[in-house]
């Protein structure tokens, strides 16, 4: 018989195998401070209304303050930024503090600066799925820049290049 540590450790092995991009997910505190988290169960959910999908465990301290404002930025992380990730991981007690020059603006949500991609969201739909929240957002205001994505795999970050552009290709 299977226990359920014995389940939720292979759980976790599984998805570790899953290689996903890896974002911030940041809003503001009621003192107009910003507070964030690394995530990477985030999805596009819909083109029209743009609407993006974030899901966050009830007890971190992000989705209180997502649930109160009734909004979040996204910002997808370029693959020269694995220090801003860490920092967003540590639990808030342990984080050291952030460079200012990290965040920047957009449209009155605070995003990460030089992030391939940001967004600002506005909460339309939230849905508990067992000790998470599936939050869905409407994508008020987005920048688009350069960049190679922040990979995470097994329990590791990494870069992705197109190795279509690669000289040493074999094509």
């Amino acid at each position: 018989m299977k226990t359920a540590a014995s389940i939720g450790d292979k759980y976790r092995d599984a998805w570790s195998r899953f290689a996903t991009g890896v974002t911030v997910i940041t809003t503001l505190e009621p003192d107009g401070s910003v507070h964030g988290m690394t995530a990477s169960s985030v999805t596009s959910a819909s083109l029209d209304p743009p609407l993006v999908l974030a899901v966050i465990g009830e007890t971190r301290q992000s989705h209180a303050l997502i649930e109160k404002s009734g909004r979040f930025g996204m910002s997808i992380l370029d693959e020269s930024q694995s220090d801003i990730a860490l920092h967003f991981a540590s639990p808030a007690e342990k984080r050291g503090d952030l460079d200012a020059s990290s965040l920047t603006d957009l449209e009155g949500m605070p995003v990460i600066s030089g992030s391939i991609a940001a967004m600002n969201c506005r909460i339309t739909a939230a849905h508990t799925a067992g000790d998470h929240t599936v939050f869905i957002g409407e994508v008020e205001s987005i920048q688009v820049d350069d960049g190679n994505p922040l990979v995470w795999f097994q329990r590791q970050f990494g870069g992705f290049s197109d190795s279509s552009n690669s000289e040493d290709s074999d094509s």
